[in-house]
């Protein structure tokens, strides 16, 4: 049987993973296949054939294709393999329904897909049954994490029995018992670093795993079984311990994926419950989310009140008070209230899952100095080798020492060789960096610090100024109606409910303070006969014959009643005002932006640490000196656009400065790749910004912040303390 694409009337869109395109391509491959059916119910497959047909061949095909399907992990996955009862979402299934040339029949429990033909042809069709593969329901494995997670405590287990048989040839020695157990010795301490060696001789490159296997034949060459028995040993051990601090992250991220919840509760039209996998959730699903049970998604409260235990994404115990228009994350738990809530975005985009992403992220970038001990091994087990040829020969020939065999008048050259080969090894060097740079990471990770690599646990140690952004960093973002104003008083809550109306329709950040406001006063709103939106100035509708309007002081002043503006007084700094105006209605609605309670306590620590602290922001003058009296910041920079930020950085940065530069939005994105460390602000952090930091607050914990430079500066004293001591070592010795 011949395998071809499946055919492209209609241009069925390709999928490997979809089993209506594999039927189309059986059907393109054989001729005289007419129908196949799948049963789920008696987990069997039928093929229909019109006349001879090659059903061995057939039956291997579609097994194997099944089998293929239900071992991908590539998006999207079969429906039908899913368990799910049909493909009506799959848009290869609805191209293929449109195709004149074939059909799909779908009931409870069984699929057809059948070609196009006469109606007397099925009553000469010859069906055939088999069982379909076993179908496992898929899981979510996380790449390398899963299959080494456990690899470090095989390690463990060898180092401790070269250790222990080490010690037994000690003391057994000399004869034939104690040779024995150094030999073991040798077996256990050397068999993972013999899979390292074999790796890189295959790829034609040697490095310091090669030099250390090296280093114990020849000790063991010159009878000094016990010194190659505890090198081995010694760098096992560290192995060891290495894979154990990467294996600590790993369980992080996996206490993480593991912690989130597998299915949801879904609302339909009719307010019928349905049970549903959280990976089909898309954004504007209905959720109910019951006391007790983890949120499943990010998601918007509609209905209800409660409060979330968010520790698993912020490490704060605290329980966080929800209401309506309140946005819960996924992961975290929903501790005693029955609340309704819409989706914002499908699980793969939640909060919970950018952070499992960071942290892998995170495993796979090496430190500077880690880079550096990469590229110094290979180069460095070239010159120790060579300089050891080089020594065997210049105290042979050059000195006149026997060349193999000591004796009484001196050491032999080979064994002064051996000798220096063993002191020159680098591998304390190279295994103490990652195991300080991995622990730092793991360490992080448990605090809510997210490290994108080693190369910002050390980078992060050397700053002298951090630059913040203001709103979303050292305010907290989330606008908050502070009072609702008539003039004269006394429709206050017409005002409230005229620009909630309004508010709906929009997406300002305005917007959603006054729409989370009017959602839970529970405000009614109402229709507009029309509905304009006028950027950068506000908005305008029509409503039973009125005109409303909705915006800015300066432009609503001609609508106005005469006097109005000149009476109220300007908000004062921190303090942003929307006015509403109709035709025998006016007001205004004040939104206030907090400073975090914690940032004046950070700012303070900073200056304590001699970091210097640069707001750049592109709020108003006023405002920004406002923060600065009330945080006592080194400097402030405001009505910056995006790019004068950059100019702001790359000043310092001439200047001899290492800024680390913290922020939260779109805008901030390019500074923060410009700075010498980028801090993106948490789980609500913008996309853009996330993907240009080099290191992730979580949960907009600004306080994170100081911690993070704090365990960075311990790493790097740790790994300064490791690069002195083993090279002086080598040197001294050597």
């Amino acid at each position: 049987m011949r395998t071809t694409p499946p055919p492209r009337a209609g241009e069925t869109p390709a999928n490997d993973n979809c089993l209506v395109n594999t039927a189309t391509a059986a059907f393109v491959a054989e001729p005289a296949l007419e129908a196949i059916k799948i049963n789920r119910a008696e987990n069997s497959i039928s093929v229909a054939t019109l006349g001879r047909a090659n059903n061995a061949e057939l039956e291997s095909f579609l097994a194997s294709r099944i089998q293929q399907i239900q071992q991908s992990t590539a998006e999207p996955h079969c429906a039908l393999l899913e368990g799910q009862p049909d493909c009506s979402g799959c848009a290869l299934a609805e191209t293929l329904g449109q195709n004149k040339n074939f059909t799909i029949a779908q009931d409870a429990h069984s699929t057809t897909i059948a070609r196009v033909t006469c109606q007397t042809a099925p009553r000469f069709w010859r069906w055939s049954n088999f069982a379909l593969p076993k179908i496992v329901p898929r899981e979510v494995h996380l790449p390398e994490e899963e299959d080494h997670e456990h690899e470090w405590k095989h390690q463990l287990i060898a180092a401790t029995l070269c250790g222990a048989f080490g010690l037994a040839g000690y003391f057994l020695a000399p004869g034939t018992p104690g040779l024995v157990a150094y030999a073991l010795a040798y077996g256990f301490g050397s068999w993972f670093t013999l899979h390292e060696v074999w790796e890189r001789l295959r790829e034609r490159t040697i490095d310091v795993h090669f030099l250390m296997l090296a280093v114990a034949a020849g000790s063991a060459s010159i009878g000094a079984w016990g010194e190659g028995s505890m090198l081995l040993f010694l760098f096992s051990l560290s192995g060891a311990l290495e894979h154990y601090a990467m294996g600590r992250t790993h369980r992080e991220i996996r206490s993480l994926f593991k912690a989130s919840p597998k299915t949801a509760t879904v609302l339909d039209d009719s307010g019928r419950e349905i049970e549903t996998k959280v990976e089909l959730l898309q954004r504007g699903a209905k959720l109910l989310l019951k006391p007790g049970a983890q949120f499943p998604v990010d998601a918007e409260i509609t209905k209800g009140k409660t409060a979330a235990d968010e520790s698993t994404l912020t490490g704060e115990a605290t329980p966080v008070s929800k209401d309506v228009g309140d946005t819960v994350l996924a992961g975290t738990m929903n501790l005693w209230g029955a609340v309704e809530a819409v989706v914002l975005r499908p699980a793969s985009q939640s909060a919970l899952q950018k952070i499992i992403q960071l942290i892998k992220e995170a495993q796979h970038q090496k430190a500077p100095a880690q880079r550096f001990t990469d590229k110094f091994g290979t180069g460095y087990t070239y010159g120790i080798l060579a300089l050891t040829v080089v020594m065997f020969l210049v105290w042979w020939r050059g000195f006149g020492y026997a060349p193999f065999v000591s004796t009484e008048a001196g050491r032999s050259a080979f064994y002064r060789a051996m000798t220096l080969l063993v002191v020159a090894s680098p591998c304390a060097l190279v295994l103490s960096i990652p195991s300080a740079v991995l622990a730092a990471i793991a360490w992080g990770a448990r605090r809510g610090v997210l490290f994108r690599g080693g190369a910002a646990v050390e980078k992060l140690a050397e700053v002298d100024v951090v630059a913040l952004d203001k709103t979303g960093t050292l305010t907290t973002g989330e606008l908050q109606v502070d009072r609702v104003e008539s003039f004269p008083p006394g429709r206050e809550n017409e005002i409230a409910r005229f620009a909630y109306s309004l508010e709906k329709l929009s997406t300002h950040p305005l917007a959603r303070a006054i729409t989370r406001y009017g959602k839970q006063q529970n405000l009614v709103g109402l229709e507009f006969d029309h509905f304009e939106s006028i950027p950068g100035l506000g908005l305008k509708a029509g409503h039973g014959g009125q005109t409303i309007w909705l915006g800015r002081r300066s432009w609503l002043a001609a609508s106005l009643p005469a006097g109005v503006v000149a009476r109220v007084p300007a908000t004062p700094a921190g303090i942003s005002e929307v006015w509403l105006a109709a035709d025998d209605l006016c007001g205004r609605i004040l939104l206030r932006d907090d400073i975090r309670p914690q940032a004046a306590a950070v700012i303070a620590a900073l200056r304590a640490a001699k970091l210097r602290t640069v707001v750049l922001t592109g709020d108003h003058r006023a405002a920004a000196e406002t923060l600065r009296q009330q945080l006592h910041l080194d400097d402030v920079r405001a009505e910056l656009k995006p790019e004068q930020k950059v100019e702001a950085i790359q000043q310092l940065t001439r200047e001899g400065r290492r800024v680390a530069m913290i922020g939260d939005g779109v805008n901030d994105a390019p500074s923060l790749a410009a700075a010498h460390v980028g801090v993106a602000m948490g789980a609500r952090g913008a996309d853009a910004a996330l993907e240009q930091a080099d290191l992730v607050l979580m949960h907009d914990r600004l306080e994170n912040f100081l911690a993070a430079f704090q365990l960075s500066q311990r790493a790097r004293r740790v790994i300064r303390q490791n690069l002195v001591i083993s090279l002086g070592t080598v040197v001294a010795l050597a």
